[in-house]
This record gives C-alpha cells, sequence and structure tokens, in this order.
C-alpha cells in the first residue's frame, strides 16, 4: 500500500518518517518531491572495476547551471536528507525530468526501512541538457511495510551508505570482496 499525503504528514508528525528541508508545498497526493543539490561527481577513470575503489571528483553546480553530456554517469545528491523507519521509501524522476531525456537512478530507486541519509542519483542523459541546483528532480513514494523489522538499514554493521552527507557517494561494491 502506498501512503497517501495524509498519511506522509501522520508520519513526519510521529518521526517514522523524516524530511529536512520539509516544504508543505512540495508532497504531492501520494509522494514528495525531491530536488537536485549543487553537487554532481564523476568518476576519474574512464573503466570502472567493481573490486577496487573507484575515485570520483566533485563538480559544484553553478547559478548557471551545468550541462549534462551523454556517455557520462553522473552521481548527484538530493538536497533533502531522509529518514525512513517504517515504511520502505522508492525513488523516482519527475516525469518532466524524464521528457528532458534524464535518468535518475540506474538501479537504486528503492531504500530500506532505517536508511537515514540525502539519496545518491545515477544520473544519465540521452542528449545534452543543463540542470540546476534546487530545480525539483524526483519524488519519494513511500510503501507500509507489514509486520516488524528485525534489520534496520542504519542499524546493520556493514551497511556502506549510513554516513551522513550532502554530496554524492560514489560506488561501495568493493567492500563486498
Amino acid at each position: 500500500m502506498i501512503l497517501s499525503d495524509k498519511k506522509i504528514l501522520e508520519a513526519i508528525e510521529t518521526g517514522d518518517i523524516v524530511i529536512e528541508p520539509f516544504q508543505k508545498n512540495c508532497l504531492g497526493t501520494n509522494s514528495y518531491d525531491v530536488h537536485l543539490g549543487k553537487w554532481l561527481a564523476t568518476y576519474e577513470d574512464r573503466e570502472l572495476d567493481a573490486k577496487k575503489h573507484n575515485k570520483i571528483k566533485y563538480l559544484e553546480i553553478t547559478e548557471e547551471g551545468y550541462v549534462l553530456q551523454p556517455g557520462t554517469l553522473y552521481l548527484g545528491v538530493t538536497e533533502e536528507y531522509t529518514e525512513t523507519h517504517h515504511a520502505v521509501p522508492f525513488l523516482e524522476g519527475k516525469s518532466s525530468v524524464g521528457r528532458l531525456g534524464i535518468d535518475i537512478h540506474a538501479t537504486a530507486g528503492k531504500g530500506d526501512v532505517g536508511f537515514c541519509n540525502t539519496w545518491t542519483l545515477e544520473i544519465s542523459c540521452v542528449q545534452p541538457v543543463r540542470v540546476y541546483a534546487g530545480m525539483p528532480i524526483g519524488q519519494l513514494i513511500y510503501f507500509a511495510v507489514e509486520g516488524d523489522i528485525e534489520n534496520y538499514y542504519n542499524r546493520k554493521p556493514n551497511a556502506k551508505y549510513n554516513a551522513r552527507t550532502d554530496k554524492p557517494v560514489e560506488s561501495m561494491m568493493w567492500k563486498n570482496f
């Protein structure tokens, strides 16, 4: 079951969902709009290795925006820090963003119960497109969870993405080997 706007507000009031900063005008019928933060990152090397730590370089989006290029994977970040303690958050791109040829995630659209952080976006585009810090980039949809939770993400000792950040985070797949 997807949470409605009223259920999202109730969960925010109880602390089961945290969105910082929260703007009520970003609350849709059954979702919450999130915005592109001011940091992008790209990998330093063109060839990536799943068994190694692939280093990234950060790019700050200026007031003039930043032109994304096809054939490059950009890591972006949401302005919003979120916590979800009793629902499963899903991040989807906004249709207006998709209609510009921008994908905001390759595979990581679902968060875990207990995820507490900003969202790293896996951004790609089909043609050059200028993006701006603060622009609406996606929407969070919350699914109710049935049953008790044993393994909250923020309590897992091996969770790789728990450190709070305002910048995109590169793949930590290498920690699995």
